[in-house]
C-alpha cells in the first residue's frame, strides 16, 4: 500500500466562529462594531436629551449583560486578568460612591440620572474586558469599529454644514455642532479617530488598497475638527500623536499618513474659512446652501486626491521599502522634529512684543480669568487662549470649597452653582473633569477617580510592554495596535480635563471599550488563548452550580440597571400624559391626579410631578392640596431655588399672601441671587403688600 497522505491541519476554532467564511473575516465585525457606535453617537445625541441617553443606557446594559454571560459560563479560567479586574473594581467603585451620594445631592433627581449614565459607562468597560477574553485575536476589531465609527459620525457631521437645506435648515452658528449639537463632541470624535488611521495606514500587513483609506480618512478627520473651532480637541489630538509616535514604531508611513491628511485637509479649510458663508454665524440659508455645496465637492476632491497619494505610497514603499538603518534614522529624525515644535513656539512667543515671560503672564490670565472676554464663534478662535471655562471652574471650586469632602452630589454642580454665579447663562457642566469631580463628590470622589486611574495605568502598561524594565520590546501587530487603542483613551482623557464631553455617550463609549480592552489583556508576554467550541463551553459552564449563579446574577443587575435608567424617562411620560388629561375639555382630574401619583412613584426624586399635582390640585379648585404639593417639593429639594420660586408664585397669586411670598422669596433669591424670575416675582409682592396692608 502507498503512503497515505498527510491529512490537513484544521484551521483553530475561533470565538463566535460562524459557518459562512466571509463572516470569519477581522473587517466585516469592525464594521459592524463601527456602525453600532456610531449609532450610539447619533442616538444618544449630545448626553442632556433623557430620553436618548436613556434608550442607549438600557440597550448597552443589556448588551453588557449578554457578553457578561457568555464571558462567565465559556472562559475556563481569568487568570492573568488581576490588573484588569483591579481596574474594573476601582471604577466600580467611584460608579458606587457616586450613586451613594444622591443621598445628599442638592438634585437628587439628576443624581439618579448620573447614577444612571455611570453604570452604563462600568457595563461598557467590563464588556470590553470579557471581550478581549473571549476573542484576543480580535484587537482589529476594536480598533478598526472606533476607526470607522469616528469617521462615519464625523462624515454625518459634515454633511450637515455641506447640505444645510436638507439637514439643518435652522442652524444659525457656523461651527459644526451635529450629531451631538456641542461643537467640541464633534471636534473630540474625529481627534478619537486619527490614531486608528495612523495605524491602518502604517501597518505592514492587510489590503493595500484598504490601508491606503487611511489618507482620506486623516484629511476629512482634520476638516471636521478644524470646522467645529475646537482648541480642547486639537490639543487632545497633539497629545495623542505625540505618544502614538513615542510608542509605535511605524513613524515613517504613521508621518506619511497625518503628514498629507493634514495637507489635504488643511487645503480645504483654508479655502472654507475665506467663505463668509461658512464661517460667519446668522447667515441665510440660501447662501449656506450654495457654500455647503461647494464645501461638499471641495471635499470629494481633496479624498478622491488623499486616495491616490495612499495608493502611489504603499505601492512605492512595497516597492522600494527603506533599510533599516534609514528608517530608523527618519525616524528619529521625524521625533526630533515633533520635539522642536514646542520648541519653536516657545522661541517665538520670547521674540514677541510681550516677551516670554510677558506672553505667558499674559495667557494665562486669559485662560483663569472668569471676567474676561471670551472669543466668539469665528476662526479666529483657534488660537485665542480666553476661554469662558474659567468662570465654571471658578464657580465649581467655590462649591468645593463649602462641601470639601462629598460634594452636593453627583450632577449637582448646575443646582449648586446658582447660588455663586455671576451670569444668568443656564450651564449644566463645569468643562473639565477635575474641578466636576471636586464640586460633585469632593476630595473623596476625586481620590476614587484618580485610583480608577492608577489601576487602569497599570494595567495599560502591562498589555502594551510599556512598564518599566518590560523585556518585551518586539514590535508585533497586537503591540501597535494596542498602543494605538492606547492613543485613543489618551486622547479622550486630555480632553475631559478642560471640557465635559464624557457626559456624552458617542465619545464616550469608543474610549470606554478601548480602555477596557486594554484593562483585560494583561501581560502582552502571555498570549491568550481564545476559548474552544464557545457554545459548547457555555452550555458546560451553565451546568455548574456557581457559574450559572454568577450568571444569573448578572442577568438580574443588568434588568435592575435598565429598569433604573427607565424609571426617570417612564416619570416624565406619565406627567406629559397627567398634563394632556388636564388639558382635556372636559379636563379628566380624576385620571390626571391619577397620573400624577403614578408620575411621582416612579420617580419620587424629582420635583416635577409635584409641580403637576400641584397643577392637577389648583384645577380642581383644592388651593390646601396644591399648596401641600408644593411644599412637599421645597421638603424634597430646598436646595433648588425653582421650588422655594414656584411656591412663592402661588402664595402671592392663589394664596394672595404676599407677605408669605416674601419670605418664601428670599430663600430663593438666597439660593440664586441672580433668578430673574424670582426678582421679577419680589417686585409683584412688593407691588402687592401695600395694597393687603391698606385693606
Amino acid at each position: 500500500m502507498g503512503a497515505q497522505p498527510t491529512p490537513a491541519l484544521s484551521p483553530p476554532t475561533r470565538a463566535f466562529a460562524l459557518r459562512l467564511p466571509a463572516l470569519e473575516h477581522d473587517g466585516v465585525y469592525a464594521g459592524l462594531l463601527g456602525l453600532i457606535l456610531a449609532w450610539i453617537a447619533v442616538r444618544a445625541n449630545g448626553g442632556l436629551q433623557l430620553s436618548d441617553t436613556t434608550a442607549v443606557e438600557i440597550a448597552l446594559d443589556l448588551v453588557a449583560a449578554a457578553v457578561g454571560v457568555v464571558a462567565v459560563l465559556a472562559i475556563p479560567s481569568w487568570r492573568g486578568a488581576s490588573w484588569g479586574g483591579v481596574a474594573m473594581g476601582a471604577f466600580g467603585l467611584f460608579v458606587v460612591a457616586s450613586a451613594i451620594s444622591t443621598i445628599w445631592s442638592v438634585a437628587p433627581d439628576d443624581s439618579w440620572v448620573e447614577a444612571n449614565r455611570l453604570v452604563t459607562y462600568l457595563a461598557v468597560f467590563a464588556t470590553g474586558l470579557a471581550l478581549v477574553r473571549l476573542a484576543p485575536h480580535r484587537w482589529i476589531v476594536v480598533v478598526g469599529g472606533i476607526t470607522i465609527a469616528c469617521v462615519v459620525v464625523s462624515g454625518w457631521a459634515l454633511l450637515h454644514k455641506a447640505f444645510p437645506g436638507w439637514l439643518e435648515p435652522d442652524e444659525v452658528y457656523a461651527r459644526l455642532r451635529e450629531p451631538f449639537g456641542y461643537w467640541n463632541a464633534v471636534g473630540l470624535m474625529a481627534a478619537l479617530g486619527v490614531p486608528g488611521c495612523l495605524w491602518l495606514g502604517a501597518r505592514r500587513t492587510g489590503h493595500g488598497a484598504l490601508n491606503a483609506a487611511a489618507y482620506p480618512a486623516t484629511g476629512l478627520l482634520v476638516v471636521v475638527i478644524l470646522l467645529s473651532y475646537s482648541r480642547g480637541s486639537l490639543l487632545a489630538l497633539a497629545v495623542g500623536c505625540i505618544f502614538w509616535f513615542s510608542v509605535v514604531p511605524l513613524r515613517l508611513r504613521g508621518f506619511a499618513v497625518l503628514a498629507a491628511g493634514a495637507a489635504g485637509g488643511l487645503a480645504v479649510i483654508a479655502w472654507a474659512f475665506a467663505q463668509p458663508a461658512l464661517s460667519d454665524d446668522g447667515v441665510p440659508l440660501t447662501l449656506r446652501d450654495q457654500a455647503g455645496h461647494q464645501l461638499f465637492i471641495a471635499t470629494l476632491f481633496m479624498l478622491i486626491v488623499l486616495s491616490a497619494v495612499g495608493l502611489a505610497v504603499g505601492f512605492w514603499a512595497e516597492r522600494h521599502p527603506p533599510a533599516p538603518l534609514a528608517r530608523r534614522r527618519i525616524g528619529i529624525a521625524i521625533l526630533v522634529a515633533l520635539a522642536c515644535v514646542p520648541v519653536a513656539g516657545i522661541v517665538g512667543v520670547a521674540a514677541s512684543q510681550r516677551g516670554l515671560t510677558g506672553s505667558i503672564s499674559h495667557n494665562w490670565r486669559q485662560l483663569t480669568d472668569p471676567n474676561i472676554v471670551t472669543p466668539n464663534n469665528s476662526p479666529g478662535r483657534l488660537t485665542a487662549v480666553g476661554s469662558v471655562r474659567a468662570r465654571y471652574w471658578n464657580e465649581a471650586l467655590k462649591i468645593f470649597r463649602d462641601h470639601p469632602w462629598v460634594g452636593v452630589g453627583v450632577g449637582g454642580y448646575q443646582t449648586a452653582r446658582l447660588r455663586y454665579r455671576n451670569d444668568n447663562l443656564d450651564v449644566v457642566h463645569a468643562h473639565g473633569y477635575i474641578v466636576q469631580v471636586l464640586a460633585d463628590r469632593g476630595l473623596l470622589g476625586l481620590l476614587l477617580s484618580l485610583a480608577a486611574l492608577a489601576t487602569l495605568a497599570v494595567a495599560i502598561a502591562l498589555a502594551t510592554g510599556l512598564r518599566r524594565g518590560a523585556a518585551y520590546r518586539r514590535t508585533t501587530p497586537e503591540r501597535a495596535g494596542l498602543l494605538t487603542l492606547t492613543a485613543v483613551v489618551i486622547t479622550f482623557g486630555v480632553h475631559s480635563l478642560i471640557d465635559w464631553t464624557w457626559f456624552i455617550p458617542g465619545v464616550t463609549i469608543p474610549a470606554l471599550l478601548a480602555g477596557g480592552w486594554l484593562a483585560g489583556r494583561g501581560m502582552l508576554e502571555l498570549p491568550l488563548r481564545a476559548p474552544d467550541r464557545i457554545l459548547d463551553r457555555v452550555r458546560a459552564g451553565a451546568r455548574s452550580r456557581m457559574r450559572a449563579g454568577a450568571a444569573a446574577f448578572l442577568v438580574l443587575v443588568a434588568l435592575a440597571a435598565a429598569w433604573a435608567a427607565w424609571q426617570p424617562q417612564r416619570s416624565i411620560n406619565a406627567g406629559n400624559a397627567a398634563l394632556d388629561a388636564l388639558a382635556a375639555t372636559p379636563p379628566d382630574i380624576a385620571r390626571a391626579r391619577d397620573l400624577a401619583k403614578t408620575a411621582h412613584d416612579r420617580d419620587p426624586l424629582s420635583v416635577a410631578p409635584l409641580f403637576d399635582r400641584a397643577a392637577v390640585e389648583l384645577k380642581a379648585s383644592d388651593l390646601p392640596g396644591a399648596r401641600r404639593a408644593l411644599e412637599a417639593a421645597v421638603r424634597l429639594q430646598p436646595a433648588n431655588p425653582d421650588t422655594w420660586t414656584t411656591l412663592a408664585d402661588f402664595q402671592l397669586h392663589q394664596l394672595k399672601r404676599p407677605l408669605a411670598a416674601k419670605r418664601t422669596l428670599s430663600a430663593a433669591l438666597y439660593l440664586d441671587p441672580r433668578s430673574v424670575d424670582a426678582i421679577q416675582l419680589l417686585l409683584e409682592v412688593n407691588r402687592a403688600i401695600p395694597q393687603t396692608a391698606t385693606k
